[in-house]
């Protein structure tokens, strides 16, 4: 199956004109034409089966032919809050694997050690969508705004809460934190580490601190870690 996404396509949807750039790969990329069927899904648990009316590369029309809902692959709720790292292409990669593994939410924080303070949140979603796509997977992760940590901190988090820093040794494995169908977030930080400032912070909102294993990582590589292990655990 090769699928399509757009965030506008709904289930009261009878047709639906693709934009200039998408009806273009469409066409004249995919070499598609009248009558072909296309899978598509706006990112919100649902497929949509639909044959092309109108092969224009400009205006790529198809009529929806059915539609069918698309449970998650895994049975937990993940978001990883993660200080951007200062070269964009691992943040990229970081994107991609989690979405290709599963995650459900991410927040790019904003931290006292942070050498990237500033990202292209419409770059970064592409390639969310890209790595969706490429992965058969019908849910799109909520890619929030960038934050400042301490106001994530003290924010509305849901679940088990975690942070993983390197400070210290009295620290838990995360794979010994992990439950079943379980709700976390957890804290990921930047290349020179969290403040104690905001580890004490995290401490005092409840913030339980979890080692990933006895290796320093990157940032993005401590990120897909967790994606992974969490996805591992609930196998």
């Amino acid at each position: 199956m090769q699928l399509f996404y757009n965030q506008y396509i709904n289930a009261s949807s009878d047709q639906f004109t693709f934009d200039k750039i998408e009806s273009r790969h469409i066409v004249k990329v995919l070499r598609k034409n009248e009558g072909d069927i296309l899978f598509i899904t706006n990112g919100n648990s649902i497929l949509f089966k639909a044959e092309i009316l109108i092969a224009n590369d400009k205006k790529c029309l198809v009529k929806i032919i059915s539609e069918e809902i698309k449970k998650k692959s895994w049975d937990y709720n993940l978001h990883i809050a993660i200080a951007p790292t200062k070269n964009n292409d691992r943040l990229e990669w970081f994107l991609e694997k989690a979405t290709e593994i599963g995650i459900d939410e991410i927040t790019p924080i904003i931290c006292d050690h942070s050498e990237r303070k500033v990202i292209k949140k419409e770059r970064l979603e592409k390639v969310l969508i890209s790595a969706m796509k490429q992965s058969l997977k019908f849910q799109l992760p909520k890619f929030n705004d960038p934050m400042n940590v301490s106001t994530f901190i003290q924010g509305k988090n849901h679940g088990d809460l975690f942070i993983a820093h390197c400070e210290g040794d009295s620290k838990e494995s995360l794979k010994s934190r992990l439950k079943q169908r379980q709700s976390l977030t957890i804290l990921i930080g930047p290349e020179g580490d969290f403040s104690w400032k905001e580890i004490e912070l995290a401490f005092k909102n409840n913030f339980t601190p979890v080692t990933l294993g006895s290796s320093r990582l990157r940032t993005e590589t401590a990120g897909v870690a967790v994606a992974q292990s969490v996805a591992f655990f609930n196998q």
